[in-house]
């Protein structure tokens, strides 16, 4: 069944538990992780990179079809939406989500251009996740990985502006291949848990290690 991001990771949040979102790049991508949800009668999040596909709008028609025929929830996140344009294409592909990254912008910026987003796609019935501080690359660990961690203070400012339904955290993950061992600041996580009523994404888990992403659902991550 088709559902939002927030439908998911509300209940995942008030069950503690964590839901995976893997990047489906093809139709067989997506049939295969449909196929693993089913199995395991679990909800799954399939997100889309705009670049995934040469043409986003007919990629969601039969993803969108996928999902309406699945037997577990099913949402279709955007995943690291780009330009508003960007974003606008993934509306009109039936996606369920969309994240809005303005991550690297200063905070103002990222406010004033996630806020906008969201009202056009809460309009709509559709969710959003957003990036407050920056999860950086794998390869770049040693620079990355405390360049632009998630501040706690700043969290529940940002989101009562914004008006998100989901916020992504940088914690200490990095996407892709680590250069160096991962280690989370559960610290952190807690704070962030704390201040916020929305429900917390971790980015860039590929390489993580199973333990580390277990104890970061276990502590808050949805």
């Amino acid at each position: 069944m088709l559902v939002t991001m927030k439908e998911i990771l509300d209940r995942a949040s008030a069950g503690n538990y964590g839901v995976a979102a893997p990047n489906v790049n093809t139709e067989l991508d997506a049939r295969c992780a449909l196929e693993a949800a089913e199995e395991l009668n679990a909800p799954i999040i399939l997100d889309v990179g705009y670049s995934a596909n040469p043409d986003i709008v007919f990629y969601g028609s039969f993803l969108t079809r996928l999902a309406e025929s699945s037997s577990v929830p099913v949402a279709i996140n955007l995943d690291h939406g780009g330009s508003y344009d960007e974003v606008m294409a993934a509306l009109r592909a039936g996606f369920t989500s969309v994240m809005v990254d303005r991550s690297v912008l200063p905070y103002e910026e990222n406010v004033k251009e996630v806020s906008e987003i969201v009202k056009v796609a809460h309009a709509m019935g559709v969710s959003v996740e957003a990036e407050l501080g920056h999860v950086g690359q794998g390869l770049q660990y040693a620079v990355d990985r405390d360049a632009a961690l998630t501040d706690p203070a700043q969290a529940k400012d940002y989101c009562d502006k914004t008006g998100i339904d989901m916020l992504a955290v940088a914690i200490g993950t990095a996407h892709g291949e680590y250069k160096g061992t991962p280690y989370l600041d559960f610290d952190r996580l807690h704070q962030i848990f704390d201040a916020v009523k929305v429900p917390l994404v971790l980015h860039g888990g590929s390489g993580t290690g199973d333990e580390n992403l277990a104890k970061a659902t276990r502590e808050g991550i949805s």
